[in-house]
């Protein structure tokens, strides 16, 4: 079983196998309902559980150490439900009752474990089974209907209906009963579930375009001295200052990663090099968006996005969503012992205190307002929904993963910000010290993608739609995993209620004494 969890995370970047993902849930479920008992059945599903997260957070080893087989171990035990619910439903010979309920019940057990572990306390959205559909617009159509939570959804009943199908058919499962009528509904459901995507796109089209910007984002590449590496984003900047344009663009925002520079920008001892990027901004006639990666005094660390024009700072942005191990410990009492054995944050850092927009000045002389979010961001839903619904028409990542550098990790945060672009409608960017540096359109088409071993400017020009545009996600918000924690807690009901004979079922039985009908009378034995 974790061999079979393991495996799904060739869905998601770099292997990008994301086909897997519409029947890479079958094996492991076809183990799942042929367990001998529902406690068996969540077993397995908790070892399933745990070898995708142990398989998808791999690349954080280096800085954990053990902790990641910790995770894995720990937070997959909310898998146990969907084990639980498969076996219960999908068991042979399946029903009519079973095979329907199962078509809900067991992918919103899934979604149910994925929205737990998405609470920060636990670790944080990383991995969500949706995101793995992220280089196909036609399917991130469904995050603008229901998020992220609604591709899941789908990924795991289509990989239901295959279940129901190869239960139905003697040829596929041997020792099935042939079951025409199942064996057809589950390809049906498996079908809709397929082209459900590709109808939401036909049927949502996007946002018109208000307004046009082009965003350059500067990606240095591995500078371990923090000196140097501010040095090497401005070379950078600097070669926009020469013409006022790269590849055809004058930009109208240029964004530099995530701890871009080390040193407070407020400070009045940091004003030598607050003018230096002042100048740049002033030479490019485009503001400034860099990040610097400080300790404040009598306060501690922080991550800030500061916005920088060409005679003052324009606003500021603090990380609002820390990185387990990276930048907190969370329980560091229990587990502050990690520090001796691994790279896991040595104090915790100071978080924000949410989101907000920051407001550049494009080239026309017009307020740009974007929502600024930082690295470990782009993987939480709501923190984007709330730039949007405070009129933001682009969000913008800064980031830095080279402590990653060479694994799926860096891959695997970019591809991130397609499925936000998608859930919000607005354009998203990532800016990032060493890769992955992308950008996506307002339906999560890539635009632009700079890899982990590349350094240089990429620019983008976006349409972007009016802050009063809205998907259906940013109106109706989480609905989706809502619903599943209702249709979990409906189907654990039924379930006890059957299991204690509820209503009626055991009609006659008491105490250990049974009826008996005889010729209209009943009489105990």
């Amino acid at each position: 079983m974790l061999l079979l969890g393991a495996l799904l995370i060739l869905t998601f970047p770099a292997p990008n196998l994301e086909f897997l993902a519409w029947f890479g849930l079958v094996p492991g479920l076809v183990l799942i309902v042929r367990s001998p008992t529902a406690r068996e059945g969540g077993m397995r599903a908790w070892w399933l559980g745990a070898g995708y997260l142990i398989a998808a957070l791999y690349w954080m080893t280096p800085e954990i150490g053990p902790a990641v087989l910790l995770v894995g171990a720990v937070i997959g035990v909310l898998w146990v439900p969907f084990g639980v619910a498969a076996q219960k439903l999908l068991r042979p010979p399946v029903s009519w009752p079973r095979a329907l309920a199962a078509l809900v019940v067991v992918p919103s057990c899934w979604l149910l474990s994925e929205w737990l572990r998405s609470w920060q306390a636990l670790g944080g959205p990383w991995a969500v089974f949706g995101v793995s559909q992220w280089q196909h617009p036609a399917v991130l159509a469904l995050a603008a209907v229901g998020g992220v939570w609604l591709i899941s959804f789908a990924l795991v009943m289509v990989n239901v209906a295959i279940v129901l199908v190869l239960e139905s058919v003697p040829r596929l499962t041997p020792g099935a009963t042939l079951r025409p009528g199942l064996a057809v509904l589950g390809a049906a459901v498996a079908v809709a579930g397929v082209g459900a995507g590709p109808l939401a796109f036909a049927l949502t089209p996007a946002s018109p375009v208000a307004r046009a910007a082009a965003i350059a984002m500067v990606q240095p590449g591995i500078v371990d001295n923090a000196v140097q590496r501010v040095d090497a984003s401005e070379r950078l900047t600097a070669e926009l200052s020469r013409s006022g344009r790269l590849s055809g663009v004058r930009p109208d925002l240029i964004v530099w990663g995530e701890s871009s520079t080390a040193v407070d920008l407020t400070l009045p001892q940091n004003r030598d090099q607050l003018a230096k990027m002042q100048s740049l901004a002033s030479q490019d006639g485009a503001d400034l968006l860099v990040n610097q990666d400080t300790t404040v005094p009598g306060r501690g660390q922080e991550k800030v996005g500061v916005l920088v024009g060409p005679a003052r700072i324009r606003g500021q942005y603090i990380k609002t969503r820390l990185v387990p191990f990276g930048e907190y410990i969370p329980f560091r009492q229990q587990l502050g012992w990690l520090t001796k054995i691994s790279r896991a944050a040595a104090s915790n850092m100071i978080p924000g205190t949410g989101a907000h927009l920051l407001y550049p000045v494009d080239r026309a002389g017009r307020p740009l307002p974007i929502g600024v979010l930082i690295c470990f961001e782009s993987a939480f839903p709501d923190m984007s929904r709330v730039d949007t619904d405070l009129g933001a028409q682009l969000i913008v990542y800064q980031s830095a993963t080279s402590t990653f550098q060479g694994t799926w990790g860096p891959d695997q945060h970019a591809s991130l910000s397609a499925v936000r672009a998608a859930e919000t409608g607005r354009p998203a960017v990532q800016a990032a010290l060493t890769g992955v540096t992308a950008a996506f359109d307002a339906r999560g088409r890539l635009l632009a993608w700079m890899g982990q071993s590349s350094h240089g400017v990429v620019s983008v020009r976006l349409g972007l739609p009016p802050t009063s545009a809205k998907t259906f996600y940013d109106r109706a918000g989480d609905y989706v995993p809502w619903s599943a924690v209702a249709i979990v807690i409906l189907a654990t009901l039924v379930m006890f209620a059957n299991s204690r004979g509820f209503p009626g079922r055991r009609a006659g039985v008491k105490r250990g004494r049974e009826a008996q009908y005889v010729a209209g009378q009943s009489v105990p034995q």
